[in-house]
């Protein structure tokens, strides 16, 4: 399963899960609701700023993982 279709499903089963219509969840992100349907369809073109508005939306965390993270944050406190 790609990235992308992992997304959909996720933002599929929470907005129902929320008792959300696809209008509702876009009302609630401010964007539109071919925006929603094209998110939950995996589309590949939809903005990221769409998607991280769905998933404020939603409540849904996007968490950044790789092998040089502890670096990253270590650097990062430095500052």
């Amino acid at each position: 399963m790609n990235d992308f279709e992992e997304f959909s499903k996720v933002v599929k089963y929470h907005r129902k899960k929320a008792g959300l219509s696809q209008k509702a969840l876009a009302d609630i992100a401010g964007i539109g609701k071919t925006v929603v349907f094209d998110i939950e369809r995996g589309k590949k073109t939809v903005q990221l700023n769409s998607i991280l508005k769905v998933f404020a939306a939603l409540n849904i965390k996007i968490v950044l993982d790789s092998p040089l993270m502890n670096l990253y944050n270590t650097a990062n406190e430095d500052s």
